[in-house]
């Protein structure tokens, strides 16, 4: 590991001449817009991440070496980057624009209740059936077994969790029943109802089927036939899809994977990880004062909801001529009366306030005074009153205490013997559609498991671990209070810095630079010692019980071998190294070529998946390790996962924005799900694979007399272990390696007349001939030249 490097980039509030720099940090109610930066080169680009700027994971590189990348950013940022010479273009994502997407949500939150009401009304009004059959469809798998699905809806499935009872025929002419029955369960989105769905394996395909309410209800409807749309999909004929329908919360993404494992008890579970987060709550706040010199900054002792909020401090109006300071508590209002001259005026400086509230035993139980900002406190208090708030907007729904992480752990076989795969989302909380690739993901392979044989394959196979939200406080708030959030809540700042109220949308720690291998403490660039930095990495690696809790995933399951960081924005597919050290863009340790080979692979595996449902392309230049083609993410869990754990760890970047429009958000959700899926699919084949690798030397003529050039190729990914001196090659021998960043294998230079000996393995540990390195005699030989 490297030395802790110490940042060159300007401090915070440094002078430049007689010029003293804006604070890089958000003020107030300040909202956060997406705003172009123009940067000349790469060495910009790693300027602009040292200053600790909230950055969108946008960045794209121009023909003529130019950068432009996203930063996230208020008013009182762009001005301090401006002050700092970088040029800021077009807005690129507003706070209306995320207000459109909230209003979306709220609309269709708002139409499918409405909905359900037109249809109990009109159950009560017209003395109808409460149950309506939506859809009926038959298909077969490719195994040749016949399905049943069903959707319909029921008048009280807002309240009601009381699955529907579905009946078959067996054929034209037969009696409903004859055919057998089934269950279906009620499907509930945002907290709404929207109905009844599932599907059942049948011997003989249905003509009509009968619906029963738990009222006694009925309703009847004819079997249609379904078929896939897309032949060339790799699932089977009436393989189901598309399970959003809104942007969840973290509360509502906890809630369905509950519901989820609660219906398929055989096959899931949820798993309560082990860390609390601090709770979506803070202390009330408030300020007294005007200027930095005579302001007081105020905290109540407990939480703003277990009584913090609501405390009155005031300084009252002067009392008249040389008056001492006094303080006055009544139940929970504070005043202060300030000290006179021989005039009246008021002389007790903020200094002194702060001193008298803490020295006061009534008014110190409920509050604790500071100076603004590390401020010597010299400048007189001005009367005012100020109620302390803790500013939280969510509903009581939300939960203020220390809030549960949970997983959704899917399989058959959960208990380690398997090959384990963990995919989780929300790291960063203003990244909502990640969470739904999460669900969508979660909800494909636990409905499809009865009627697809290639889902029953994976959820025999894999241990699947889903984590949709690693940061439920950070995710609420970004949803109820501060749309451009990133981090989490947790306020590391000291009194004598931002910690006041005017900071509270800068608090928190970038969970995603929390990590333990090749962070900032290591010495790597891309996180920031800065409490109010986009980049914070914390007081140390793994302080927060979100980024501990990935850590216990991975340490406590050595089973799982694949992962996927699921983010936005930008479209990107990438892998470790995640992390560089600057000056000189010194990189965390590359894979080796056959790792390399091999996340290529399967990522093209991936990104064909994705593409699959309308085309979008994850382009080259966004695929590969994320230092390569993004910026160095010092500390991030990607890194933790491939160097601590040896997981292969992917990291997507969901779509073009955090909070996009429903359609987009929507569409995106179910490509990545696709995506992710396949990753199932590249693990179980991995878990599968038995074929040995082989490999051959391909020779050409070398630019330097009596020498031959060559190089080795593989039928998969795979290390190659070569002599040249005529001794047998073991796993000590010389790795062949990769020509540069993002090129093929190398090209060896050596006398003609040379014999090369050499095995290759796979990523699986398949070894060519099955040799035993050091031991056997069946390796690979040949004189080249």
């Amino acid at each position: 590991m490297f030395a802790l490097v110490v940042s060159t980039f300007l401090p915070v509030r440094a002078a430049v001449g007689q010029e003293e720099l804006p604070d890089l940090v958000r003020h107030g109610d300040e909202q956060a817009s997406v705003v172009e930066v123009h940067l000349p080169d790469s060495s910009a680009l790693d300027d602009l991440v040292a200053t600790g700027v909230d950055l969108d994971h946008e960045v794209t590189w121009l023909d003529d070496g130019g950068v432009v990348a996203h930063a996230v950013v208020t008013p009182s940022e762009v001005e301090a980057l401006e002050a700092r010479g970088f040029d800021l273009g077009r807005t690129v994502h507003s706070p209306e624009d995320t207000a459109k997407a909230l209003a979306a949500r709220e609309e269709a939150i708002a139409a499918a209740q409405l909905e359900n009401r037109a249809f109990g009304m009109a159950v009560q009004a017209a003395d109808v059936s409460d149950v309506r059959i939506i859809r009926a469809d038959y298909f077969t798998n490719q195994d040749g077994e016949q399905y049943l699905s069903v959707e319909a809806k029921w008048a009280e499935g807002q309240t009601d969790p009381t699955p529907l009872l579905v009946e078959r025929d067996s054929g034209p002419g037969t009696e409903i029943g004859s055919g057998g029955t089934q269950n279906i369960s009620r499907f509930v989105d945002a907290g709404v109802y929207l109905y009844h769905r599932g599907a059942a394996q049948v011997t003989t395909r249905p003509e009509y089927i009968r619906v029963t309410s738990p009222s006694g209800d009925t309703a009847v409807a004819k079997v249609n036939d379904w078929l896939p749309i897309d032949g060339d999909d790799p699932w089977g004929p009436g393989y189901e899809r598309d399970f959003i329908t809104s942007y969840l919360t973290p509360t509502e993404l906890y809630d369905r994977i509950h519901a989820l494992a609660e219906e398929f008890p055989q096959i899931a579970e949820v798993v309560e990880l082990p860390y609390k987060t601090n709770g979506y709550r803070r202390l009330a706040q408030g300020l007294l004062g005007s200027s930095d010199g005579n302001r007081v900054g105020i905290d109540s002792k407990s939480w703003g909801h277990e009584g913090g909020n609501g405390i009155v401090v005031s300084i009252a109006e002067p009392g008249g001529a040389d008056q001492p300071l006094s303080i006055s508590v009544e139940g929970t209002a504070i005043t202060l009366h300030p000290a006179t001259d021989a005039s009246g005026a008021v002389t007790s400086t903020a200094a002194q306030v702060v001193a008298a509230i803490n020295a006061d035993p009534a008014a110190g139980q409920l509050v604790t005074a500071y100076t603004y900002r590390g401020n010597a406190g010299a400048g007189v208090v001005e009367p005012g009153s100020v109620t302390l708030t803790d500013g939280l907007s969510a509903p009581e729904s939300v939960s203020r205490d220390p809030h549960p992480v949970y997983a959704l752990r899917i399989g058959k076989h959960r208990d380690g013997s398997r090959m384990g795969v963990l995919a989780y989302a929300q790291e960063h909380a203003r990244e909502w559609v990640p969470p739904l690739v999460a669900v969508e993901t979660a909800e494909r392979l636990l409905r499809n498991y009865q009627h697809d044989g290639r889902t029953k394959q994976l959820v025999n196979n894999l241990d699947i671990w889903i984590v949709p939200s690693v940061n439920p406080d950070g995710g609420h708030y970004a949803f109820y209070d501060f749309n451009s959030q990133r981090k989490n809540m947790t306020n590391h700042c000291p009194l004598t810095g931002s910690a006041d109220v005017n900071a509270r949308n800068s608090w928190g720690v970038d969970v995603n630079r929390n990590y333990d291998e090749y962070s900032l403490f290591d010495g790597y660039s891309g996180a920031s010692t800065s409490c109010t930095s986009g980049t914070f990495a914390g007081p140390g690696e793994l302080t927060e019980p979100e980024s501990r809790n990935i850590d216990w995933i991975a340490a406590n399951n050595p089973n799982i071998r694949f992962s996927m960081n699921l983010h936005s924005s930008g479209n990107y597919f990438m892998w470790s190294p995640g992390a560089y050290a600057t000056p000189g863009r010194i990189s965390a340790p590359r894979p080796t070529l056959e790792e390399e080979s091999f996340f290529w692979g399967a990522s093209a595996r991936i990104l064909t998946e994705i593409k699959r449902y309308r085309g979008m392309s994850v382009t080259p230049a966004r695929t590969g390790p994320i230092s390569d083609v993004l910026y160095s993410a010092a500390g991030n869990s990607g890194d933790m996962l491939w160097y601590k754990y040896g997981i292969y760890a992917w990291n997507f970047e969901v779509g073009t924005s955090f909070q996009p429009p429903w359609e987009e958000a929507h569409a995106e959700s179910q490509e990545f799900a696709n995506g992710l899926v396949e990753l199932m699919r590249v693990a179980y084949d991995y878990g599968k694979d038995k074929q040995r690798p082989t490999s051959t030397i391909v020779t050409s003529e070398s630019a330097e007399p009596g020498m031959v050039d060559f190089r080795f190729e593989t039928s998969e990914p795979a290390a190659v272990f070569y002599t040249l001196d005529g001794t047998a090659p073991s796993y000590e021998s010389e790795l062949y390696g990769a020509a540069g960043i993002r090129e093929g294998g190398e090209t060896i230079t050596v006398p003609a007349g040379t014999t090369v000996s050499w095995f290759s393995v796979d990523s699986a540990g398949n070894v060519e001939k099955n040799y035993k390195p050091g031991k056997g005699k069946n390796y690979n030989k040949q004189r080249v030249g």
